[in-house]
Formats: C-alpha cells, sequence, structure tokens
C-alpha cells in the first residue's frame, strides 16, 4: 500500500501566504524589519529575538531591532564579520544551530556575556542576490520548538526577508539619488525648495527661527579655465563635502547651481547663525584641497545670510535675501560675509 503524502497543514499555509504578504506590503525597512521580528517571536519561544544589519563600510554587525530578555543593552553593540556565531554566519552565509549543553567556541562572546547565560543559539544568514544584508539571531530557543519543521520554516522567513530587504534598499537608493547632486554628494536645488518650505511651515507653526546661508565660490571661471573641468568638478566635490564637515549635524548642505551652495540651519537664529558662518567661513577659507593631480588647491567664498521669519517667511523671499546679500558682497570686494 501506498505511503500517505505528508501535507503542509492548512493553517501552516495560511501563515506563509500572511508572511510573504506582510513583507512585501511595505517598501519601509524598519516596517519590514518589525515585520520580521513579529514573526521569529510567534515562530519559536526564546529568551532574545534579535536582527542584525550588515554595514558595508565598517564589516560590522549591528543589532538593528531586537526583543525579549535585556534587548535595550545591545543598541550600541557591534560585531565584526568573522567573530562570534553571527559574525561567522554572516561570512560564510550558512546557518549556524547549536543545541543546548553544546561546547562551541563561537558562543564566548563578550558582549552577550554581559547579557545573560547563553545555552544555545539560531543564527540565519538574509542572503539576497546581491549577497549577505544581515543575520536573524535567536538565543536560547525552547528546546521543544527546535524541530527540523520550526527550523525550515525560518528559513523560509529569512528568504523572503531578504528578498523585502533588497526591495526596500533598492528603493531608499533610488529615492537617493532623485534628491542628491550628482558632481558633490550634497542635496539637489529640488529637494532644498521641497525642504525649506516644510521648515518654514513648521518653524512658523511653533514660533521659531530658521536661517538660510548662500554661497557663491569666488572666481571658480579661473580654476576651470586654468586647470580644466575635471580638476574643476572635483574641488567642487571636495568644497561641498568640506561645508558639510563644518556644518552641524542638523544643518543640510545642497548645491543650488554652479559653483553656489546652500546651507539649512533650522530652528537657528540671526546672531547665532552669524556666529556659526563666520567659523565656517574662516576654516573653508583656510582649508587646502589635494587634487588626485597632486594640485593643491584652495578656495574663497562670498556669503549672503537670511533668517526667517524677519527677511521673509516664504521659500522665495528668504532664498532671495540671502542670495542679494551674497552678491552685495560680490560687488565689495568678496571673500566676506553679509547678514543682516
Amino acid at each position: 500500500m501506498q505511503e500517505t503524502e505528508a501535507r503542509i497543514p492548512l493553517e501552516d499555509l495560511l501563515v506563509f501566504h500572511q508572511l510573504a504578504r506582510s513583507l512585501t506590503s511595505s517598501l519601509d525597512l524598519d516596517t519590514i524589519l518589525r515585520t520580521i521580528l513579529d514573526h521569529m517571536e510567534r515562530l519559536i519561544g526564546a529568551d532574545l529575538w534579535t536582527l542584525l544589519m550588515l554595514d558595508e563600510a565598517s564589516q560590522e554587525l549591528y543589532y538593528a531591532i531586537a526583543a525579549g530578555g535585556e534587548h535595550h543593552a545591545l543598541k550600541d553593540l557591534r560585531v565584526k564579520v568573522g567573530e562570534g556565531v553571527a559574525g561567522w554566519v554572516a561570512k560564510h552565509g550558512e546557518t549556524v544551530i547549536v543545541p543546548e549543553d553544546e561546547n562551541d567556541p563561537r558562543l564566548t562572546l563578550a558582549q552577550n556575556g554581559k547579557l545573560f547565560q547563553l545555552r544555545s543559539v539560531i543564527a540565519m544568514p538574509l542572503r539576497g542576490r546581491k549577497g549577505t544584508h544581515g543575520v536573524i539571531e535567536i538565543f536560547n530557543p525552547h528546546a521543544e520548538q527546535m524541530t527540523d519543521y520550526t527550523i525550515a520554516f525560518l528559513h523560509i522567513l529569512a528568504d523572503h526577508a531578504a528578498i523585502a530587504i533588497e526591495n526596500a534598499q533598492d528603493v531608499a537608493c533610488i529615492q537617493r539619488l532623485t534628491i542628491t547632486d550628482d558632481a558633490t554628494g550634497l542635496y539637489n536645488v529640488r529637494h532644498l525648495y521641497d525642504v525649506l518650505g516644510r521648515e518654514l511651515e513648521r518653524c512658523g507653526q511653533l514660533g521659531l527661527p530658521l536661517s538660510l546661508v548662500f554661497l557663491d565660490l569666488d572666481r571658480f571661471k579661473v580654476v576651470n579655465d586654468a586647470h580644466g573641468h575635471l580638476v574643476g568638478s572635483e574641488l567642487l566635490a571636495r568644497t561641498g563635502q568640506r561645508l558639510r564637515e563644518l556644518s552641524r549635524k542638523q544643518d543640510l548642505c545642497f548645491r543650488y547651481g554652479g559653483d553656489e551652495f546652500v546651507i539649512l540651519m533650522p530652528e537657528t537664529g540671526a546672531e547665532a547663525a552669524n556666529a556659526l558662518v563666520l567659523h565656517m567661513h574662516r576654516e573653508l577659507m583656510e582649508s587646502r584641497f589635494q587634487m588626485k593631480s597632486g594640485l593643491t588647491l584652495q578656495v574663497s567664498a562670498s556669503v549672503g545670510l537670511a533668517t526667517a521669519p524677519g527677511d521673509g517667511a516664504t521659500v522665495h523671499s528668504i532664498i532671495g535675501m540671502a542670495d542679494s546679500r551674497m552678491y552685495l558682497v560680490k560687488a565689495t570686494g568678496r571673500g566676506r560675509v553679509r547678514g543682516a
């Protein structure tokens, strides 16, 4: 007599369907990570559920989201690729399952030792078309739930999660490209008008000031004429990078066009903005930029500063006032800052 074919219960098929729909219904990475964590918690009981994402620049994993145990202590912890369970999984792209009471040297992680006694672990790579993006790591899963069926279900979760994460990252990349200037990496003028409009409305409602800096490089055409447009483009990029370094974390830097830049200073009054811009201008003028060709170049800049609401309360009025003050500097000797 023929053996009865194993079938997946209808209830579990519905869970698969719900998982797929949940992970494909959003392109927001935070929402996707929360969905993954929620399904992990439903699938298997454990002391701690975590999801680590890969920081490609530093080749470190960071805890993007976690639940259970003392998960708040994981916030600032990082794991190097190749180290510990999660690091090994990220490096090799393979699942690791360490049952209770098994002596595995990869479990001797200092950061885990600070949190709780580590008895067992399940760690799975989030591996998509473009490589491994992170690791699902479950600490001290309940022994009776570590069945082949549950592990298979977790693998399906990891596969769906990797696709959803890649899709979200691709969309975020496209969105960044639409608001970013190719030459400098700063925000572009389209994004300036959008952000400035929102910030003027927000600051107006809260009764807060907002300052805008309009900066134009002096005699930049001389650089292009003397050294060529490739050097000129490189100098623009390095100037934009330097402006971003000199700005505060809350400030936003834009390339307005040509050799013109704008810096938006939310919740900053005229006096504070003037002091900040004077310091920034001095540092920029003293900066020496080492070009790929071996040239060392410096820049000079004329700067106009305007503050809302005193100098205007609309996008065009505040940009226009800062622009006018910048041209007054141009007309009276260049290389200075002019505010109200």
